[in-house]
């Protein structure tokens, strides 16, 4: 795979995993609002995470010599899977919001697993296999907290 399809690649996670830190971000503010602090903190900790890995996609791509901008490809829109959470944020129930943030988390997963499939390089596969690993464990941890409100 030559660098600029690795890099295309990469600019898409980036892209989901900006969406998802909003959306956890958002769905975070929601909860605490409507006094669910514990489940606030917990989206907040996937918010962070979700930067992290948007950091750590930025430079894998940066080590290919693939610069991608800080605001994304098609920035300004939430991906499908996070647009469920706008919608549930009107409301004040932590079982729509969480069974919106988890569709967000179908669509990383999603992602993840196409971004596999293509073929990156090494060292680049490397890191988006341990960012869909977690991306799957927070997927998880949100549907159980959505099953259990």
């Amino acid at each position: 795979m030559q660098n600029d399809a690795a890099g295309a690649v990469l600019e898409d996670l980036i892209e989901t995993l900006e969406d998802g830190h909003k959306g956890f971000e958002a769905a975070a503010e929601k909860l605490q609002a409507n006094g669910h602090p514990s489940l606030a903190r917990t989206m907040n900790e996937y918010s962070a995470q979700r930067r992290r890995f948007s950091d750590e996609l930025r430079s894998a791509a940066r080590s290919i010599g693939y610069e991608i901008e800080e605001n994304g490809s098609a920035a300004g829109a939430l991906h499908r899977g996070w647009i469920a959470v706008k919608d549930a944020l009107t409301g004040d129930d932590a079982h729509a919001i969480l069974a919106a943030a988890e569709s967000g988390e179908d669509h990383a997963v999603s992602e993840y697993e196409e971004a596999l499939a293509k073929g990156l390089p090494a060292q680049i596969k490397d890191v988006v296999a341990k960012q869909a690993a977690e991306v799957r464990a927070a997927h998880d941890a949100v549907k159980a907290m959505r099953d259990q409100n």
